[in-house]
């Protein structure tokens, strides 16, 4: 049951932290969009108070940590060429994991495909893969396809959070 107290992040007087400006090269406006969208998931979950951070609030099961613990697999996947083969699993964080544990995870993981970011200037060229026998999608692809699913996820997050204690806002 969430608290009758409602918080609100105040950036920009609308109880919201608004989109990134970004440079205005291609590359500048998909890495901003992706990073806001990751520092405001990751936000979303630091600090959830247990057990509600784990439990589910909707039928299909999905939680607060797992949906954070899911993104860590895709970012893995996506920009360090990790093999994820239960996919579904992903989105359940080890009984064992703190929230604490999950974010430093998350954040490292997006630390590290940033670094793979940064040594790439072609947004066509293909995403670096440590077997060359998996097919890679382009950088502009995997870029697009992050912002989709990380701001999809965010947007669950922001309801599952905001029923837990009351927290709104990025």
């Amino acid at each position: 049951m969430p608290s009758t107290t409602r918080r609100t992040t105040r950036r920009n007087g609308r109880g919201d932290a608004p989109p990134p400006r970004t440079g205005s090269s291609e590359i500048e406006v998909l890495r901003g969009f992706l990073d806001y969208l990751r520092t405001s998931i990751a936000t979303k979950v630091d600090g959830a108070p247990e057990p509600q951070v784990r439990t589910a609030a909707v039928p299909s099961g999905t939680n607060l940590l797992g949906l954070l613990n899911h993104l860590t697999y895709v970012e893995r996947s996506m920009f360090l060429g990790d093999d994820v083969t239960d996919w579904k699993a992903t989105f359940r964080a080890a009984p064992a994991d703190s929230v604490a544990a999950v974010v430093a995870r998350y954040r490292d993981a997006v630390k590290r495909a940033n670094d793979v970011l940064d040594g790439c200037a072609d947004l066509g060229a293909p995403v670096h893969r440590p077997r060359p026998d998996r097919p890679a999608p382009s950088i502009r692809w995997a870029l697009t396809h992050l912002i989709e699913e990380t701001g999809r996820h965010a947007g669950h997050a922001d309801i599952l959070r905001e029923l837990i204690d009351g927290t709104t806002g990025r």
